[in-house]
């Protein structure tokens, strides 16, 4: 069973980074979360202000994930290969998170990807 955390995803970028008020430019920023996933218990926080960037809209203000029980995560390839290749659905995994310019592990139980 595939690993997942119900959560929607953008590559983190300097523009995005300036929109944010932070000066990471790499992770993934937590756009929303899938209401009763695994990430929904877990306290972190989606994005909650629309930016628009060159003419694309994004959810800024969420928590950024930078990493997986210490591997550096830089973009959504990343965080998927990791989950993919390292990790199986009911692991516990140890993120790396950005959260107001701070830098927070948060404990996570990796829940089985839907079918549909």
């Amino acid at each position: 069973n595939y690993s997942y955390i119900g959560i929607s995803t953008v590559d983190m970028n300097y523009q995005l980074a300036q929109a944010s008020g932070t000066n990471v430019t790499y992770g993934v920023l937590i756009e929303s979360v899938v209401a009763g996933g695994p990430i929904a218990t877990s306290g972190l926080r989606a994005g909650s202000a629309t930016v628009t960037i060159d003419g694309s809209q994004y959810i800024a203000g969420g928590d950024i994930i930078v990493s997986i029980d210490g591997t550096k995560i830089i973009n959504q390839d990343a965080l998927s290969t990791y989950l993919v290749q390292n990790t199986v659905a009911g692991q516990t995994v140890h993120l790396g998170v950005i959260r107001s310019g701070s830098l927070i592990t948060v404990t996570l139980v990796l829940g089985t990807r839907p079918l549909a």
